[in-house]
């Protein structure tokens, strides 16, 4: 039998002998490190370490091992068995794209997520979804009816026994209350990079100031709209001759890949949050 394979993240306040004590607690329970990042944010005066590894030991003794080490370093940190996939939610509204090439990503192998619902305010794309042997569930919503629509997706979130919601261009705005609930565990995928164009018909407004560069930025949702840490951005180098049109066809694969990338990076325990901001340790 293969031994099993871990993922540990965790922070602490920088000092010396943190990088030493991990690798040192690891080599001695018969660990072996097969990758290993970190990074000392200087302004914080705080320390991010990302280590994968294999072991003998079961999870919850490297967990009980790691917990006895954390005191002496203030650390937080967690500990993630790979063979497990992250159970993601995905919410959409209308919009297509973002929904089937994460699905189609998933289908491929290419993002090691388990997809266990799709839920939306519409019932359009219920087809879509089912071709993938997937749950799909229609939850609409008025300014009436939003905080009953918001405890069906909590109630959603643990019948599913939900790691993770994505945002999948779900044009509805999440409540102070949602969002708190969900805070470090949903990705939004924002239609600009941002903070620019923010609002209806962005690529409308980017046409109109003649803009060189579009993008689209994935980042955690927060009670502040549009405004929470950001994980990814991606551009795409455009010029006058293209018309709005063009311009949300560019989008739309732009959206795609920005999107896609924060969920494996999320999904792979490669994204820590620094206060407003993240550390990200891409492969």
């Amino acid at each position: 039998m293969s031994p099993a394979e871990y993922v540990l993240t965790l922070s602490c306040p920088d000092r010396p002998g943190v990088v030493a004590a991990v690798s040192g607690l690891l080599a001695g329970h018969g660990c072996n490190i097969t990758e290993s990042q970190q990074f000392g944010d200087q302004a914080a005066r705080r320390f991010f370490m990302r280590v994968q590894f294999t072991s003998p030991l079961a999870e919850d003794e490297v967990r009980a091992a790691f917990a006895a080490l954390a005191p002496e370093f203030g650390m937080e940190f967690e500990l993630r068995d790979r063979a497990r996939k992250p159970r993601v939610l995905i919410m959409v509204s209308k919009f297509d794209h973002c929904l089937n090439d994460l699905l189609y990503r998933v289908r491929k192998k290419t993002l090691d997520i388990e997809v266990v619902a799709v839920a939306s305010n519409h019932p359009d794309l219920r087809p879509l979804t089912q071709s993938y042997g997937i749950d799909y569930h229609h939850l609409p919503i008025t300014p009436e009816t939003k905080p009953r629509q918001e405890a069906e997706v909590l109630a959603l979130v643990e019948h599913y026994q939900v790691d993770l919601v994505v945002l999948a261009r779900y044009m509805q705005v999440l409540s102070e209350d949602l969002c708190a609930k969900l805070a470090g565990r949903a990705i939004n995928i924002h239609h600009s990079f941002l903070p620019s164009f923010k609002g209806a018909k962005p690529y409308h407004q980017a046409h109109d100031r003649g803009v060189k560069l579009i993008g689209a930025t994935a980042h955690y949702v927060t009670s502040d709209l549009d405004e929470g840490p950001i994980i990814e951005q991606e551009v795409a180098r455009v010029n006058h001759s293209h018309s709005p049109e063009d311009l949300a066809a560019i989008g739309r694969d732009v959206e795609c890949v920005a999107l896609a990338r924060a969920v494996r990076w999320h999904a792979e325990q490669r994204v820590l949050l620094d206060g407003h901001k993240t550390i990200v340790f891409p492969r």
